[in-house]
């Protein structure tokens, strides 16, 4: 009797957490189909690499991991989706060794595309619509470990900022219903997973619908209301949220959540009003401030990260002085600092008053050294406390780490009966790493003994 050998497919993920989402999806519908899920640095029939281009270096690393691919399997099919394949398909087709290069509207039908495909020495095969006809939503989640999933809820943007591409990779603002959302929560929780990271690409605009600009009749406060209900969900985490759309009444349901963690990631991008007129963000800094002091009112323990931009034209000595002096003075845990890089067909690409590239450099260390100084101060006042914490599967040198509902990384001797599980721990230390020790209980204590 013949013997049948099952296909296998590999992906990589680079970027953000709602390109994981998307390529889980992918990945489960290649599974359905029969394609049984490999390394990447194995053997496999097809090689998915879905890309980004907020990344400075997308197309070097898209060339890096197309060469992985080949180097594991010179005969495997090569499909690159994603923000770089939609952004620059033709760029990605003439690398060597990719045979399919998929856009926004197609990477959800990859299937249909590879059932007749042949590995080829030409050129990549491309199939990429305008991003105008990008006004459907695909649900998606992705399962990273054993402990979080990220959860998309909404895609695209309707924000013009002067310096990004995202509205020409993935298009107009458009949602998932609260139906499908709490679907696939249910979905996740049914797996044994404790926390969901709630994802997009501006999730504060939830509530617009699948046909252009149509609304739902739903808003993000909706959204979170209804998730918060959902059981088996031990924590829900919100990835990342515009200030101006980061209304009181949603702190406030999450400060009295069953389920929401207090943390908030809140993109500033600079702290000079001036820049950020450039930048054609939709808030000033005292609009900032007060969702800062609105969170800390009612939860004087979360954590709250900053996204900052250094290095955009215009970004003088003075003006970089005032975003490094306004980010000091807030009540802040932890900076993700970008510098800033032209990107075509941005209008902050043209713009004149170019920031050198060692000074843009320079100015990343500032806000790094002071995001590690604010993050060691946020840490300081936890210490004492007895909180939640998650663990992950990771043993690294035996030792195991997890998360605080508000978001203090933590680490104790790895013990295997703890992963994935939520223990009352008070904080005890800050070590070397830049974790939190805990105090090992007595019974703990017995048991290692």
């Amino acid at each position: 009797m013949e013997q049948t050998t099952t296909k296998t497919a590999a992906y990589h993920t680079l970027g953000c957490k709602l390109n994981f989402a998307e390529t889980s999806t992918i990945a489960r519908q290649l599974t359905n189909a029969g394609f049984a899920k490999t390394s990447f640095d194995k053997a496999a029939d097809i090689y998915v690499i879905n890309t980004c281009s907020v990344t400075e270096n997308a197309d070097r690393e898209c060339k890096l991991h197309v060469k992985r691919a080949m180097k594991a399997n010179p005969d495997g099919l090569v499909v690159v989706v994603g923000c770089y394949a939609q952004l620059k398909p033709e760029e990605i087709s003439n690398i060597e060794g990719v045979d399919l290069v998929l856009g926004a509207k197609e990477k959800f039908n990859i299937l249909s595309f590879v059932d007749d495909l042949k590995k080829s020495d030409s050129q990549g095969v491309v199939h990429s619509c305008e991003i105008e006809e990008t006004d459907f939503f695909i649900g998606s989640y992705s399962i990273g470990d054993r402990t979080r999933a990220f959860l998309k809820v909404q895609d695209g943007c309707d924000y013009k900022c002067t310096y990004c591409t995202i509205p020409l990779a993935r298009g107009i603002s458009r949602s998932d219903t609260i139906e499908n959302v709490v679907k696939n929560a249910r979905e996740i929780a049914a797996k044994n997973i404790k926390e969901i990271v709630l994802t997009g690409v501006n999730i504060g605009d939830y509530g617009k619908g699948e046909f252009g600009n149509k609304r739902h009749d739903h808003t993000f406060l909706d959204l979170i209301t209804e998730l918060d209900r959902v059981e088996g969900i031990e924590r829900i985490r919100i990835s990342s949220i515009e200030p101006n759309l980061l209304k009181d009444e949603s702190i406030e349901l999450v400060s009295k959540s069953r389920s929401f963690v207090p943390h908030f990631h809140i993109p500033l991008q600079s702290g000079s009003d001036e820049l950020l007129k450039k930048m054609k963000r939709r808030y000033l800094t005292a609009l900032y401030s007060e969702r800062i002091r609105k969170i800390r009112a009612v939860m004087p323990d979360a954590a709250i990260g900053v996204d900052v931009i250094v290095g955009f034209p215009g970004e003088t000595e003075e003006e970089f002085l005032k975003t490094y002096n306004y980010l000091n003075s807030l009540p802040i845990s932890y900076l993700h600092v970008f510098t800033y890089s032209e990107r075509e067909n941005t209008a902050a690409a043209e713009m004149p008053c170019v920031v050198p590239i060692p000074e843009r450099k320079k100015r990343n260390k500032m806000l790094r050294i002071l995001s590690e100084k604010k993050k060691m101060a946020f840490y300081q006042t936890q210490l004492g406390k007895t909180l939640p914490v998650l663990w992950e599967h990771e043993n690294r040198n035996g030792m195991m780490f997890g998360f605080t509902e508000n978001y203090v990384r933590v680490s104790k001797p790895f013990d295997e009966n703890s992963i994935n599980q939520i223990e009352h721990l008070t904080l005890d230390k800050i070590e070397e790493d830049g974790t939190v020790s805990v105090k090992i209980g007595f019974e703990e204590f017995l048991s290692r003994v």
